[in-house]
Parts: C-alpha cells; structure tokens; sequence
C-alpha cells in the first residue's frame, strides 16, 4: 500500500515565493477593488471641492482636523491612494489628501482594535537564547503610542507640504488643469463635469474611473507584492541576530523590515508583539509600515512625483525612528 502514500516534500523558496505572491496579491485587491470604486464613485457623484468646503478655511487647522478624518472613514493603505488622487481631483488640497493617506491606515477603528488584541495576547518580548522574558508595554500604552507618533508625524507632513505647490509634488496628470494659484491651495475646476448629467450616465462614469484606476493600481500593487515575496521567500531568519546589536539597529531594521515585508496595517500588530526587539522597535515597525513600504512606493509614484516620494520616505525614516526611540525613553 505504500503507492498510495504521499509523504509532503518541504517547500522550496520558489514555491514559498508563489503562495506569498497569491497570497498578498488575493488579501490586497479585495482592498483596490473597494478603494476604486470608492474613487469611482467620488469622480461621479462628489461635486467638486465640496470636502474642501468642510474643512476649516485656515489651511493649518485644516491638516490637523484630515490627520483626524481615518477615525470617521477608515481605508487601509491598499485602498487610499486612488482615493486621494481622485479627491486632490475635485478639489481637496494636497496637503490635506496626504495627511489624510498616512494617516487612514493607522488612525482608524479596526486598527486600534487590532493592536489593542494583538498586544493583550502576545507572550512578552524573548531574548534570542530565552534566557529571559522581558514584560511588554500594556496594550493600551503600546496602541495609544502608535495613534500619537502617527498622528504627529502625519500632520508636521501636511504642515510642510502646504509649502509646495502642486505642481512640485503631484504627477501631470493627477495635477488640477488649471494655473498654480499658490502654495497648499486650490480653486474649482473650471471644466464641464461629465458627472452632471442623468444618474446612469453618472454610474457609467463611475464604472469607467473605477476600471481605469484599478487597472493602474493594481499595475503598481503587483510589482511591489512581487519585491515582497522575493524578500520573505529567499531571506533566512537567520538575520534576526542583527536587530539586537542596539535599539537603534533594531529601530531601524524593524523599519526595513515593515518596508519590504509590506504587511497590511490591521494585522502587522500581530507580527511586532511577539518579535524579539525592543519596544522602540515595535513601535517605528507599528507607524512605519503602514505609511511607506515597497508596494505603496509603486502606487504613490501613480500619483506623486519620484523625486517627492523619495524625500518622503527618508524624512518618515528618519522622523519615526527619531520619535520611537526619544518616546520609549521619556
């Protein structure tokens, strides 16, 4: 009978490489799906510069209050930027669409809720040789510390952008058409809206938005899942010696690895509780992550030019390290 038996060969790392790639690609398009159509919808139905009109005319106050506005309509970072490109289309400032874009994945309920749990079971920090177990940071403490370094980190962001015009940050053709009225700032577009006329033509329009963004989303998505299972899949563990030579040296390969491993913002708490590193490190792999990884710098460069992402990301890099660690010390 032993023709019939089937012993389970191990996994090679291209076979890793293929279940993580399907596996990420089938957890993250669900999330583009909806955030497309979300777009979809906004280009069809939203007249324009109407958020704009919600929020407080000082451009200050109207930052700080987007940092805020994931707690009301919480989207995941996969779901966000065809999103905001589509709002910085009808009229929302730039600065607020990114405070709003960094700030969602984190500030918003599910997240909270899924640090609060992820926290609350973890078994505590271990050393590498388990001679010891060090106690974790209450769950409460840990998800409090990762609303408020995201929130300020989120906000200073919007507050300096309000410096830039437009047309310094965005891609051509995200950018309003129509003159640079000056730093942080936008008018109404002056072109006939399509969406003004009868609601089938206008789900049409949102039909067609949606096809068109998630096809080049999803273009971006793909390419930076492919980067993450090639990392997950040949990287051994191995290299987790390395994130305890110094709390900086954990800060900031927590922070690499939160890059690369590109890990959604409603489960990325369930890793950070229980990995070895200090609580600093847990704490920039928390806010980190969910505002800058390898799949979301392809879908930002769909929106924001190169030279602005790459400034973006050294400035989160060094600013949340900066903070974890200054934090967890005070």
């Amino acid at each position: 009978m032993s023709f019939f038996r089937m012993d389970p060969e191990p996994l090679t790392p291209f076979t890793d490489f293929c279940l993580l790639f399907l596996s990420i690609v089938l957890e993250g398009a669900p999330f583009i799906l909806l955030g497309t159509l979300i777009s979809g919808f906004i280009d069809a139905y939203l007249p324009p510069g109407l958020i704009d009109r919600w929020l407080p005319k000082n451009r200050v106050l109207a930052v700080l209050l987007s940092g805020l506005l994931g707690a009301i309509f919480p989207v995941c970072e996969c779901a966000v930027v065809p999103v905001i490109r589509r709002l910085i289309r009808k009229g929302l400032p730039v600065s607020c669409a990114i405070t709003y874009m960094l700030s969602a994945p984190i500030i918003n309920p599910i997240v909270v809720v899924s640090t609060l749990k992820a926290f609350s079971t973890s078994l505590g920090q271990f050393s590498l040789r388990g001679a010891e177990t060090l106690s974790n940071q209450g769950p409460v403490f840990m998800t409090s510390s990762r609303l408020l370094l995201a929130f300020i980190v989120t906000v200073t962001v919007g507050w300096i952008v309000l410096k830039f015009r437009h047309h310094s940050v965005l891609r051509p053709g995200v950018a309003p058409r129509h003159s640079d009225p000056g730093p942080g700032s936008y008018e109404d577009d002056q072109r006939p809206a399509v969406a003004e006329g009868p609601s089938p033509n206008r789900l049409v329009l949102a039909m067609r938005t949606t096809m068109r963004d998630f096809l080049e989303t999803a273009m971006y998505f793909t390419i930076g899942v492919a980067i993450t299972s090639v990392f997950r899949a040949y990287v051994t563990e191995d290299l987790i010696v390395l994130f305890n030579q110094s709390e900086f040296a954990g800060i900031g390969l927590m922070m690499g690895l939160a890059f690369v491993l590109s890990l959604c913002s409603t489960s990325d708490a369930f890793i950070a509780a229980n990995f070895p590193v200090s609580q600093s490190a847990k704490l920039a792999f928390l806010v980190f992550g969910p505002m800058m990884d390898v799949k979301l710098v392809f879908m930002y460069l769909s929106v924001f030019k190169s030279r602005f992402v790459l400034i973006l990301a050294v400035s989160l890099f060094v600013a949340i390290g900066l903070l974890s660690y200054l934090w967890m010390r005070l």
